[in-house]
Formats: structure tokens, C-alpha cells, sequence
């Protein structure tokens, strides 16, 4: 089933005006962090991943652009983000209690399955070395202790 033109029409509107949003946004995430410090350590991620967030959008803009036909409605998508907000909130709820490791790890793979993967060895491997590698990444990266569950306790203190 194809979506009418003017429907089409507004949900191209709405997709770029959230890309512009995210642009915009990322901009001026990007000009307070160097109004705030102009130190290279400080601004090592900030200025690479603003680029690149407006790069993407940029891209995006351009494809939506150039789209001329209204894509097939995809089946069963809109039914999906209702239960992944819901997810996400429990998400951030549980960190303190559950641990970024292991809330990241149940947070991925219950969104891979809601999203359709039902390969279990895909799944709990996937879930498990992302959570593995955000979560030595944000230990390495934060200045401050971690609550984790299985890896321990951050090294740089007790718990919070």
C-alpha cells in the first residue's frame, strides 16, 4: 500500500525540518562546548562528531530532496514505537540499580528483538560486546565513577 502525495508531501516536511532540529541543535552544542573551553582535549569529540552529525543530516536532506515517490508504508513500524520509548525509560530509570553494562546489554538486545532480529546468537552477541565496548569506552572517557554490575566498580571510585 503507497501513502497518498499529500501525506507524503507533510512527512517530508516533518523529516526535514527534525533533521534541521538535529543540525541545529548539534551546532549549538558544538559552540558552547568552545565557548566554554577552547582546550583541545575538551573539544576532541565535540568538533569531529558535530561535523559529521551535520554532514549526515545534510545527506539525508539532500536524498529527501530527491525523492520524488512516496515510499511503501512499512509493516508494522509505527506499531514498534510506542514499546521502544517505553523501553528507553526504563532504560534510564533502571542505570542506578541495574548498572550501565547490564542495562545497556538488556536495552539492545529487547530492542534488536522488538525491531525484528530473532536470531539468538546474533542477539546476545551483539548486545553483549556493544554493552562491552560502550561501556569500557564511557569508563576510559568520564571523569567520574560508573555503577556497573558485571565489569564492577569504575576505577576511579565506589559506587555512586
Amino acid at each position: 500500500m503507497r501513502r497518498n502525495q499529500g501525506t507524503y508531501g507533510r512527512q517530508r516536511v516533518a523529516d526535514m525540518a527534525v533533521l534541521l532540529m538535529l543540525a541545529g541543535l548539534s551546532a549549538l552544542y558544538c559552540y558552547d562546548a568552545v565557548s566554554a573551553s577552547t582546550h583541545i582535549y575538551n573539544l576532541i569529540l565535540v568538533l569531529p562528531l558535530t561535523a559529521l552529525v551535520i554532514a549526515i543530516c545534510m545527506a539525508q536532506f539532500v536524498i529527501i530532496l530527491r525523492d520524488k515517490a512516496p515510499p511503501a508504508e512499512p509493516a508494522g513500524r509505527a506499531a514498534v514505537a510506542g514499546p521502544v520509548m517505553l523501553l528507553f525509560a526504563a532504560y534510564v530509570l533502571s542505570l542506578n540499580w541495574l548498572g550501565f553494562d547490564a542495562g545497556t546489554c538488556l536495552f539492545t538486545g529487547i530492542f534488536l528483538y522488538l525491531q525484528g532480529e530473532r536470531r539468538w546468537p546474533w542477539l546476545i552477541g551483539y548486545s553483549v560486546a556493544f554493552a562491552l565496548l560502550v561501556t569500557l569506552f564511557f569508563r576510559a572517557m568520564l571523569p567520574y565513577p560508573m555503577p556497573t554490575l558485571v565489569l564492577g566498580l569504575a576505577q576511579t571510585g565506589g559506587p555512586l
